[in-house]
């Protein structure tokens, strides 16, 4: 355990626009919540491209760009770790990270095949160090508020939750052929924009025992060849040869919650003028609440009040009174907004709560177990489509 008066020190594999994000919240994990959390030592970002490794260090005021994971991995002096580069590359760096004894943040999904994320599973079975997930999401403040309703009874026996995932970042015939769209079935928009809404929904619901009526297609088949690396979801040069698309734009699905209700679920990335557009409805027998990202500082909210003629849903503003608004901005008033940095820094002093050991933590990331349920019900989905829509059935949690 790491005492008050021993620095953290931090490092962050993966320079795009997630490993900026994890970078930016390290950064301000003292300034949010109780005293207690260590001073952080911002120690590197590591990236193959070296330029945008060394761009990110300065803009977040981290010592210094390595060229490799595997310099992070040799370095005894950093603790804490994010991984955030291409899936398939989660494994290998999580297990030498491990082995040298470091604690892992690992972005979603868990890994480039349910293969690895198994083995990964069995790691941190064994592992005496903190392994965790990134979803961002659990860290809405308009979300968690919305789960509390949910686990409070607030809308009455819930039937529907109906989420979506609907962006538009690959609607351009002509954006390069990135690492995105490789691998199979389930590893296209389901691996990587569904796995936070399939994560969403059973944060807010519970878990889901089956999925059927599955459908996954592809809009764009091919696409052409990067002359480069490729940034994120950035534009980037691109040759006159073309690639085959490996994977799906777009996914649909219905499901069944443990508990009773009902799912219905679709994400794409080919959803014009739509940046980031993951919303979902939850709706029960005495009520119902709705977020959409798009509008972060607030959520719907529906219920059987006394008097019928002024029902209808209310905006709720995020505020002090909701989760980790209250000590988790500098202005803590009603209406001066959240956003996606603010999960990233709640995220990231979550872990860093857990790699302490401070007295009065935030609640525990995702574990790498929590990820691996994730992709099994993306497989079962992968399932389902291949088999005309059949019912198939998730296990229960281990």
């Amino acid at each position: 355990m790491t005492t008050s008066a021993q620095p953290l020190s931090v490092a962050v594999i993966g320079a795009g626009m997630a490993g900026r994000s994890h970078a930016a919240g390290y950064r301000n994990v003292n300034t949010v919540f109780g005293a207690g959390l260590p001073p952080v030592r911002l120690a590197a970002i590591a990236d193959a491209n070296v330029g945008l490794g060394e761009d990110a260090a300065r803009r977040y005021g981290y010592e210094r760009a390595l060229p490799s994971w595997e310099a992070v991995v040799e370095d005894p002096t950093i603790d804490a770790v994010s991984i955030v580069v291409g899936n398939d590359l989660h494994r290998p760096i999580a297990e030498a990270l491990i082995a040298a004894g470091k604690h892992v943040l690992c972005e979603k999904p868990l890994a480039g095949s349910f293969e690895d994320a198994r083995a990964m599973v069995e790691l941190e079975r064994d592992a005496e160090v903190v392994t965790a997930v990134g979803y961002t999401f659990r860290r809405s403040p308009a979300i968690a508020a919305i789960r509390e309703h949910v686990q409070r009874g607030d809308l009455g026996v819930p039937t529907l939750f109906s989420g979506r995932y609907w962006c538009d970042y690959a609607t351009d015939p002509n954006g390069p052929l990135s690492w995105r769209f490789r691998g199979g079935a389930g590893s296209g928009a389901l691996g990587d924009i569904g796995s936070h809404i399939i994560d969403a929904a059973e944060y807010v619901a519970g878990p889901i025992a089956s999925v059927s009526g599955a459908v996954l297609s592809t809009q764009i088949p091919k696409r052409p060849l990067p002359l480069g690396a490729v940034v994120g979801h950035n534009a980037a040069p691109v040759s006159d040869e073309f690639g085959e698309v490996e994977n799906e734009d777009t996914a649909s699905f219905t499901a069944r919650f443990a508990s009773g209700p009902v799912g219905t679920f679709s994400v794409t990335r080919t959803g014009f003028g739509l940046p980031n557009g993951l919303a979902f409805d939850v709706l029960g027998v005495g009520g119902r609440a709705a977020f959409d990202q798009h509008r972060p500082a607030e959520y719907l909210f529906d219920d059987a009040q006394p008097d019928a003629r002024t029902r209808g849903a209310r905006q709720v503003i995020v505020g002090p009174r909701l989760p980790y608004f209250g000590g988790g901005v500098p202005m803590e008033a009603p209406g001066v907004g959240a956003s996606n940095a603010d999960n990233f820094t709640y995220q990231a002093r979550a872990f860093l709560d857990q790699v302490a050991g401070v007295a009065e933590p935030l609640p525990a990331c995702a574990t790498f177990a929590d990820a691996l349920r994730t992709m099994e019900i993306i497989r079962a989905v992968v399932t389902s489509s291949r088999s005309g829509g059949a019912a198939v059935d998730i296990p229960p949690a281990a």
